[in-house]
């Protein structure tokens, strides 16, 4: 329990960090954080799965999230060495030779299913790379750079898991999703539901850039589709048979452990920030 709690910490003090730093920071830092999520998923899937070219689909992944992070970036700040070459434009033409790539790889390698291989390799930037990249887009999404809205959404989402689980383990009766998470209950979800929608009119009342509903929408949309995502990496795990995604935090698992939630939550955040702002 004591290195559970260190390293809830520690990974606290560093995810704020990569918000509150400053754009290159954040981008950077996420980008890592992609790729290591992807690097996960393909070694989970390696397991007894299929065989997907995790090397060509970080490669892509990687070039992904950048181009559209350089996009972001420089429709804000003038960027001198790069003016006038849309740089990030260009990255975009990169990502048909990385994708040619995935099919290539298979034609060099014996196996019984290449486009099982094929489809894994493509679901691994589906499932980590295009999330994490509408959540570094929701600090573009109401206009310039606004490292509350990734940061609210943060906030939201440690608020609605830590809800969750001591509501849960309370008072906890009623199974949610039994078979794919055991432990989850309903009044764990409605509790953590609560909370987040406190958080979000606590962080709203000090940063005004939105209206007090648009910040309690997007606490009960994290509560939602974030429990759904808790879910979904918990039937990832179960149908190959591990409890954890990896080793890389102690008491907490993987990194995919830690960002189920922002898998299918960012997405829809950034959805609604960017129609409510246009």
């Amino acid at each position: 329990m004591r290195t559970r709690a260190i390293t809830g910490v520690l990974f606290v003090i560093v995810m704020l960090a990569s918000v509150m730093l400053g754009p290159l920071v954040f981008a950077g830092f996420y980008l890592l954080i992609s790729c290591f999520c992807l690097f996960e998923f393909y070694g989970l899937i390696k397991q007894n799965t299929a065989g997907p070219n995790a090397i060509v689909g970080i490669v892509t992944g990687a070039l992904l999230f950048a181009a559209f992070a350089v996009i972001c970036y420089s429709g804000v700040f003038s960027i001198p060495v790069f003016a006038g070459m849309n740089i990030g434009h260009k990255l975009l033409f990169l990502l048909p030779i990385a994708s040619a790539a995935i099919f290539v790889s298979e034609l060099f390698k014996k196996s019984e299913a290449p486009f099982t291989n094929i489809a894994y390799t493509y679901l691994g930037l589906i499932f980590t790379i295009v999330p994490f990249t509408f959540f570094h887009g929701l600090a573009y999404a109401t206009g310039g750079f606004n490292l509350y809205m990734p940061l609210g959404f943060l906030i939201m989402l440690w608020s609605n898991d830590t809800g969750a689980y001591l509501v849960g383990r309370a008072i906890g009766r009623t199974k949610l999703f039994e078979r794919h998470s055991p432990k989850k209950t309903w009044e764990g979800f409605i509790g953590g539901a609560f909370i987040s929608v406190a958080a979000a009119r606590i962080f709203g009342h000090y940063h005004t850039g939105l209206a007090m509903q648009h910040w309690i929408i997007m606490a009960l949309i994290i509560s939602i589709v974030g429990t759904t995502g808790d879910l979904v990496e918990s039937m990832l795990k179960r149908s190959i048979n591990v409890k954890d995604s990896g080793g890389i935090l102690p008491g907490h698992g993987g990194l995919l452990d830690r960002f189920d939630g922002l898998l299918l939550a960012a997405p829809i955040v950034y959805t609604y920030l960017y129609f409510i702002s246009n």
